[in-house]
């Protein structure tokens, strides 16, 4: 798909989530974490002396973090391989990751707890429970209301309900009220380059490829990547897209080839929306099934991110289908189906699901089942009456 598009002197509000685009490290049955608020950073390698101890890199993280550009070889190559493989200019490559700064803060918020550090346990209910309370459900209903016909007309043309993309623009950024306050060109240059836990080398990757998507679409003028800011993990705008989302998912409202997912609500609305097409999203089939599972249906849960089952295999199982379906074969009994399990660690329970490939979809916005499961009770909020 071709994009042109630009994000004209954007300052964005101060940092409360980061969802799709946060590339979360929890498990899929596990919590999902939020920014912090602010972003204390350096040019990379000139750490001041008045900041050192506060912003200085976590232990085994290069002294300073990122160096000049111009001095690192990883770096070098980086830009070279960049230039060949996009047509792109390696010096403008390289000023403008001059002029990344090192951020601790990104570091410490993304890092892995430290051996023998107690870990929270998760709780599905004290998630829930945060992106479903009573502010996010009426301001979602408010914006439900201001937005009716773009989400109308997402709605018409991809098939996804309005009410689950409010839910995830809700989650994601209070409806566009917080969109982040770290700048994506630091925020992607420390992790792609000095990610805080060496044994995810494919986290590091992941975020040079996004920092490669971000540096090209700011040499071909769609954005301004020294004032884009968004999430400590790089997500940007009133959806959190990372760079590689903007990329390949982020569409036009109005059909034209400006888009907007930081000003436009209608453009982030119908962006959304094709982003949970193309990763499995079914027409008029629900994010749950309406199944009773068996007592033992926790040696169903897989805690993979695609459906393995179907609905003879979870007949065979014990499962029933709950009263007052309508008769005959539902939508959803034709695809596959996974049973989820939505942890309480402290007490050793799991509240179990039925989910279609709905749920999967929402998932690869944000790898969590509490994310997916927190956004469809969200939009059920929204729409059921107060």
């Amino acid at each position: 798909m071709s994009i042109s598009w630009r994000f004209v002197q954007i300052v964005l509000l101060s940092t409360l989530l980061g969802g799709c685009a946060s590339q979360s490290n929890s498990s899929a049955s596990g919590n999902t974490g939020k920014p912090g608020a602010g972003s204390s950073s350096q040019p990379f390698g000139q750490v001041s002396s008045q900041q050192e101890q506060a912003d200085a890199p976590p232990p085994g993280a290069p002294k300073g973090g990122f160096a000049s550009s111009t001095q690192r070889p990883d770096v070098r190559k980086f830009a070279q391989n960049l230039a060949s493989s996009r047509n792109l200019s390696e010096p403008d490559i390289l000023k403008l990751l001059d002029e990344a700064r090192y951020s601790a803060t990104v570091a410490r918020l993304i890092a892995p707890v430290a051996t023998g550090q107690p870990r929270v346990p998760r709780s599905w209910q004290t998630y829930r429970a945060r992106r479903l309370d009573p502010i996010t459900i009426a301001q979602g209903r408010e914006f439900m209301k201001a937005n009716a016909s773009a989400l109308d007309r997402a709605e018409q043309r991809y098939g996804v309900p309005q009410q689950i993309i409010a839910a995830l623009i809700g989650v994601e950024t209070l409806y566009g009220k917080n969109m982040g306050n770290f700048r994506a060109l630091d925020a992607l240059a420390t992790l792609g380059f000095d990610y805080p836990d060496p044994s995810r080398p494919e986290r590091a990757e992941m975020f040079r490829n996004n920092l490669a998507d971000l540096i090209e679409l700011d040499l071909t003028g769609k954005i301004n990547a020294r004032i884009l800011k968004g999430s400590y993990a790089g997500a940007v705008g009133i959806p959190q897209f990372m760079p590689s989302s903007i990329k390949r998912f982020a569409v036009s409202a109005a059909g034209v080839q400006q888009i907007d997912l930081i000003g436009n609500r209608a453009d982030a609305i119908m962006s959304v929306a094709n982003y949970l097409v193309e990763h499995g999203w079914q027409r008029g089939v629900p994010v749950f099934a309406p199944v009773i599972l068996p007592a033992d249906a926790a040696k169903l849960v897989d805690g993979g991110l695609k459906p393995t089952l179907d609905w003879p295999e979870l007949k065979e199982a014990g499962a029933k289908l709950a009263p007052h379906q309508p008769a005959g074969v539902q939508n959803w009994m034709r695809g596959a189906l996974g049973v989820i399990d939505l942890v309480e660690e402290s007490q050793g329970t799991s509240e179990l699901r039925t989910a279609t490939p709905n749920f999967f979809a929402i998932t690869m916005y944000n790898r969590s089942y509490f994310y997916a499961a927190a956004i469809t009770d969200l939009a059920a909020a929204l729409v059921n009456k107060p």
